[in-house]
Parts: C-alpha cells; structure tokens; sequence
C-alpha cells in the first residue's frame, strides 16, 4: 500500500519524498524544501496529536522545537532542527538536517568495533550529551536538558569530508515532550532494555539517567551483546531487570576480550542501580575516556564478536588518518604527476579530501588532494583559487587548512583539511607549505580513480609563509589540555563565520581566474 504522504506539501514549503525511517516515536521523510531550492532535508512526524483546546500542550512543543534547535546549533554532535510546526490533523512535526549516514544500531550488528573506533564514537556522544546537560539560554533562563531514550538507534554514524567519522545524536526533548501528552502521573515512555531504574518508577530524571542508558550502550558497542537479559519483553520483567540483575560481566560474552581496566570499570560504574554510584556527570566520563585513549596505542584487538568484516553495502568509514610516509613519486611537471600520481590503496573511494606529499626533483611538495565527480571537476576546471588558515593554541594547538576554487558560474567548492599540530605529520605539512609558498590540488575522478584528471597550483602569501613556521615552533612549547576534536569544534565555528565574507571577496572577482588569492 502506498504512503499517501508521499508527495505531501508541507508548510507550503517541505514536499515529502520517502519514508526513511519509523519508531515509537514517530514516522521519519525525507523531504526537499522548495523554497531553498530543494534542499534535502528531513521531517519526522511525532505520535502525538495535540488538539487545538489543549494550547499548553501545543506551547510546551513550540518550546521543547526551540530548545533543540538551539541545542543542535551549539554542537555538532546534536542532529540540528530547522524548523517546526503542525500539520492539518494537529499533529506535530520538526524539520532537521538531512544527513546520509548509517545508525550505531547497524554498526553494532553489521561492522567491526575497535576499542579505538569505540573511544572515538564515545567521547563523540558524551560531547553532546554533556552540551545538553550543561543546558542553554533560552529566554533568559537556563534549560538542562536530558535526553530520556539514549540508544543506539538514537545516534547517526555519518561520513564527513572534513570530521572523518562523526556520531550525531537525534531526539533530544521529544521523549518527555511526548510523556506530556498523557494524564497519567507515573506514565513510562522509554526503550525497556535501555532504562534507568528510576525511570522504570517513573520518576523525575536527571542527567544521571542518561549515563545509565549510555552505559547499557557502551557495553553493546563493546560486546554486540545488551549487559542485561530480561526473560521476557514486558515492562515488568524488565523493572525487575534493571532493579536488582548485576549486569554481565564481559567474559561472560567473550573469555578472550581484553578490554581495558579502565574502560570496564567505566562502563560498569555507569551501569549502577543507585543514581549517586554512577559518574555523576558526563564531564567524568571524558576524563576517563581521555584517560584511556591515551594508553591503548597496543590494543589492536577487534572486540566487536558480531562479525569481522565490513559488508559491501555498508557505507566505508573514513578516519582521515594520514598516511605517515609520503609519497616516493619523483615528478617534474603535471603530466608526470597525472602519469605516475595513484590513489592511495589506504583511501576508499569517495569524495574525500586529505593532504600527501609529493616529490618534485628530489624534494618533498605539499599537495592537497580530492576526489570527486568527473563532472564536478570539469566544472572547476578553470576557477579561482583560494586559501586561508585559521590556528588555535587552546585546549590543543590545531590549524585548519582553507582551500577554495571559486568558478563564477557554479560557485564555491569549499575543502577545508585540519592539521593537528602535535603530531609529526601535522608539522611536517605545515612546514612544508610554509617553505615552499604553495601546494598542488590533485584531483581524482571517482569514475576513474586510478591517476589524477586535473592539477592545479594554489600560492601561499608570503605573510602566511611567514606565520605558517611560527606556528609549528610555537606548537613545539604547548601544552595539550584538551582532545583535539575540541578545538576542531571551535575552529569550525570560526570557519562558517567567515565563509560569508570569503564568498563576497570571491564574488567581487570580474572573472574566473586561472590566479590565486590568499589571506
């Protein structure tokens, strides 16, 4: 049977295209909005109906809509909304980015869980939740926000250009939102195996609520196991689950895993049944986490036992390391580089961008490159180029490298690259691109991936030169206080404040130049 909301307009604005997802909480679109041209975006209708007498009921959503777009604006760990409304039935429904990703649950059951993969996409999920928590302004008050269904299902596993592998985390707000429109006082409305024990009672939560879901998560991610078994699926079985089962231990999954002291004495403690037992915030279990990372460098162990292998369907994750030695080419001009340059075999093919050297006459050039359609790269074929660098000292000495190839005609194409600064290939770009004032721009086409199909040149103003070798000296005498995917937040903030102005200097152009600019 066909779904009569297909083709469904929204709003005057969003027209409904596919049913991309369903749950307790509602039905997920994907919809394009046509007043932007037809930008995806998704629309997800809740399983509420709020009654034009009930005005409360409709204000209570209208703030809850607010909050999570604040929210979503403040981290990039958190699914943005765009935008809210109700439907001519008066039911509910929010607008939210559209982002082409896979749930943690299909990762879980479906790709392999290294410890590192695993710290990486915790930490990621406790940066949100720890957003919310912390609360933000609106109207001039202070909203902590807990999230109240925190499970796999929950958290989109995206591949980005820039982030490598990114977790988002949807559905902030809407589970209490949704116990609302009830009359019944003690009302539960939640994911039974994912409970905390004073949710189950029907209690008031707070933030220690979620890190007791996040660790009957954890330990998924870990095991491909839940750390409790209920003996049937009813809300009765599980209460009694929650309240008085000890959680397995991980040897009872697997005798041979090797999962970390720490990282088993962290999962276990959030997995406690009194709420004061467990971290008390999610600040403590970043510390923990950080604590971990830094000591699993021998751990290679895949701990997921669900499979050991990527299946083809599944999306390939990019995590942007790089590769440590340069390459060996030795090349003099653009043809011998398209003749000789191949993508590497450590880079899946897709449209990514990374930095490599080349070698040039003996000597190490840096060189950016990319893969994209063959038709997008005609299309930027001939373009001004453009590029800027933005560095931050604090928490973690990071620089992000800007590159921009402007065609007057189809616009900007932005490939922004971090660099962290305290690593030895870090250095080793920035210094490069310091020292020699200038980088080439590889261009794959993911039809034909094999060698490079256009080569540009971008120049580096002599000042940046300049400021390029001061920072890697002064990154040389900082401390690191922080993960360095804080200060790539920050440094991500500042990239869209000043995208706006790089456009108008770009637009302000009379041509489409084969030349270069440069901040």
């Amino acid at each position: 049977m066909s779904d009569p909301n297909i083709g469904r307009l929204l709003g005057k604005r969003y027209q409904l295209q596919e049913l991309i997802g369903t749950g307790a909480m509602g039905r997920v679109y994907r919809a394009k909005d046509i007043l932007l041209g037809g930008v995806p975006v998704a629309v997800k209708f809740l399983s509420m109906s709020i009654q034009n007498k009930k005005m409360r009921l409709q204000e209570r959503f209208e703030r809850e809509a607010k909050t999570c777009a604040l929210l979503g604006q403040k981290s990039i760990q958190i699914v943005r909304v765009m935008d809210y409304g109700v439907d001519e039935h008066n039911v509910p429904y929010y607008v939210m980015e559209y982002l082409d990703g896979k749930s943690l649950s299909y990762v879980i059951r479906k790709q392999s869980m290294t410890l590192q993969r695993f710290l990486s996409m915790a930490r990621q999920i406790c940066l949100g939740l720890q957003c919310a928590h912390d609360g933000i302004p609106v109207d001039g008050l202070l909203c902590p926000i807990i999230h109240r269904d925190i499970k796999p299902s929950n958290m989109l596993v995206i591949v980005d250009p820039t982030f490598g592998e990114l977790v988002k985390i949807l559905d902030f707000g809407i589970a209490k939102l949704l116990q609302s429109n009830t009359h019944q006082t003690n009302y539960y409305l939640g994911t039974l195996a994912y409970s905390s024990p004073e949710q189950m009672e029907g209690k008031e939560l707070d933030n220690r609520s979620d890190i007791y879901s996040l660790g009957v998560m954890m330990f998924e991610m870990l095991t491909g196991k839940l750390p409790l078994v209920a003996p049937t699926h009813s809300f009765g079985a599980w209460y009694k689950v929650h309240h008085f089962q000890e959680p397995r231990p991980f040897t009872e999954i697997d005798s041979n895993m090797n999962i970390p002291q720490v990282v088993e004495d962290l999962v276990m403690g959030c997995l406690a049944k009194k709420a004061c037992d467990r971290p008390q915030s999610i600040g403590d279990i970043l510390q923990t986490i950080a604590s971990a990372e830094t000591s699993t460098d021998s751990y290679n162990k895949t701990t997921n036992t669900q499979t050991t292998e990527t299946p083809s369907d599944a999306p390939t994750v990019l995590a942007l390391q790089e590769d440590k030695t340069p390459s060996s080419l030795s090349l003099s001009s653009s043809d011998d580089i398209i003749k000789q340059a191949s993508w590497p075999k450590s880079k899946p093919i897709a449209d990514i961008v990374f930095p490599q050297p080349i070698r040039i006459r003996d000597e190490f050039s840096p060189a950016l490159w990319m893969m994209l359609p063959q038709l997008e790269i005609q299309k930027r074929s001939v373009c001004t180029r453009y590029n800027q660098f933005l560095f931050i000292t604090a928490p973690h000495p990071m620089l992000m490298w800007i590159t921009v190839i402007y065609n007057r005609r189809f616009g900007a194409k932005w490939l922004p690259y971090y660099l962290d600064l305290k690593t030895s290939f870090g250095q080793e770009i920035t210094r490069l691109l310091g020292k020699n004032g200038y980088y080439r721009l590889l261009f794959f086409a993911r039809e034909q991936p094999t060698s490079p199909s256009h080569i540009l040149t971008s120049s580096i103003a002599s000042a940046q030169c300049r400021r390029l070798l001061e920072w890697v000296d002064i990154s040389n005498t900082l401390p690191s206080s922080a993960q360095p995917q804080i200060s790539k937040n920050y440094l991500k903030t500042e990239y869209e404040k000043i995208k706006p102005q790089i456009l108008a200097k770009l637009a302000a152009i009379n041509t489409d130049s084969p030349f270069d600019l440069s901040a």
